[in-house]
């Protein structure tokens, strides 16, 4: 499930799954829109916290559940999560320990400040499972990044950490685990006392240039993805994940 709680205009919005390691299901993707959607709406919300109640921020796709949810259309939870996170106009801060596997790295390169632990572990395996990256991550990472850098995580699949995140500018700071709710939630109260005008101008300009291109890249990726997903090539490498390791 996804938690909300509304204190002092900033909505906490956390992943609560860690029977699963927090990885995503299609009805999380709906709670997670619902709840962007009302901070959008929200003239009493200034900005998002994302985070999750536990020590792993989250292990990626739940493979089972997104492999029955169908085609990757208009009305995928998947995909209107992926536009909604995309096209959000407050600024959104995360908060990440643990495992942040696939979309739960992606989903970062939208969030506007990110605070992690010095614990974290990043990873794409988007290749390995015979897919191709999502959330317009083919383009987001390498602006960020650089290519080479982001070749070596998005080809090679290679798992990184804090201190290769905040040298590449995915990441803000590093804190200790027992450190980063707090320093998150001071960042998020900071920015929402600030004048919401100036604020919502000034993520509008800075990812203004860039926008279009991350939406069309969006959905260029989704037309990749849903080619391979039903390929000789994943299907096995699916089968291979479920697997029962001896």
């Amino acid at each position: 499930m996804v938690l909300t709680e509304l204190n002092q205009g900033v909505l906490a919005i956390s992943l609560h799954r860690p029977e699963k390691k927090n990885a995503l299901s299609q009805q999380m993707y709906l709670d997670l829109v619902a709840a962007l959607q009302r901070a959008e709406a929200d003239d009493d919300i200034k900005v998002v916290l994302l985070g999750s109640s536990s020590d792993c921020f989250s292990a990626g796709n739940d493979l089972q559940d997104f492999l029955g949810a169908g085609a990757l259309n208009s009305s995928h939870p998947t995909v209107i999560f992926l536009y909604q996170l995309a096209r959000f106009t407050k600024p959104i801060i995360a908060a990440v320990d643990g495992l942040a596997i696939g979309i739960g790295t992606t989903a970062l390169l939208h969030c506007d400040l990110v605070y992690v632990t010095d614990r974290v572990k990043f990873q794409l395996p988007f290749t390995a499972l015979g897919l191709c990256p999502e959330a317009g991550s083919s383009v987001l990472l390498p602006q960020v990044a650089g290519y080479q850098r982001a070749a070596q995580y998005l080809l090679l699949g290679e798992a990184f950490g804090a201190n290769e995140a905040v040298q590449m500018g995915l990441v803000n700071q590093v804190v200790s685990a027992d450190k980063l709710t707090q320093l998150a939630t001071e960042k998020a109260q900071t920015l929402a006392k600030l004048p919401a005008a100036a604020v919502l101008a000034t993520k509008k300009l800075m990812r203004k240039q860039q926008q279009q291109l991350t939406l069309d890249t969006i959905a260029t990726e989704l037309e990749h993805f849903q080619q391979l997903l039903v390929s000789d090539d994943c299907q096995q490498r699916i089968k291979g994940f479920f697997r029962p390791k001896s």
